[in-house]
């Protein structure tokens, strides 16, 4: 049961400090799931992969996965430890958001022309671009780009392409997802 403790509190802490979206938070999510040894990097580097490929945040997403995978590891046999854990993981990195979010909304609806409101809005917005470039860079790493300097001028390239694809072509990012793969499986 300690390892509920454990998630429980990893997961809170994720909740109240991740501010931003899933990318922001990602680095956060990384020190508090790698970090006590729960998933490696490869693992973890797959659960962002999945989770961008699945429905929901980031946040959600992993915390569903890691509830269910960890009690197995801890030695709690029995599908439904993993069935209780990714419930109350899930339920645990929501619950501080949901409750700001009602409180703050309240708050923000009768103060929105303040100048201290204003002033917190202006202050954040530069340290959200941060904690993305951050998990940008956080993922660029040898089980993304490859070790070899080969398959890292082909990573570079792939997510360079995408980039501009994206930003300056404004394709569909489905459409870039579909060609990243089709040139992933042709070049590895």
């Amino acid at each position: 049961m300690n390892v509920y403790l454990s998630l429980i509190w990893s997961y809170l802490k994720i909740g109240l400090f991740g501010f931003g979206g899933g990318y922001a938070m990602l680095s956060l999510i990384e020190r508090e799931i790698v970090g006590p040894g729960w998933v490696s990097s490869q693992t973890f580097t797959d659960i962002v992969a999945i989770s961008q490929m699945t429905p929901g945040p980031i946040g959600i997403n992993s915390a569903t996965y890691i509830g269910y995978a960890v009690p197995a590891e801890a030695g709690l046999s029995g599908w439904w430890w993993g069935v209780l854990g990714s419930l109350t993981c899930t339920l645990v990195v929501v619950l501080p958001s949901f409750l700001l979010v009602a409180y703050a909304s309240h708050f923000i609806t009768r103060h929105k022309e303040s100048a201290v409101i204003k002033g917190i809005f202006s202050g954040l917005r530069p340290v959200v671009i941060g904690l993305i470039a951050s998990a940008a860079l956080l993922l660029m790493n040898g089980e993304n780009f490859g070790t070899d300097i080969s398959d890292i001028i082909k990573s570079t390239c792939l997510s360079a392409g995408a980039f501009t694809a994206v930003y300056f072509f404004k394709l569909h990012p489905i459409l870039v997802i579909v060609f990243a793969g089709a040139a992933g499986y042709l070049l590895y």
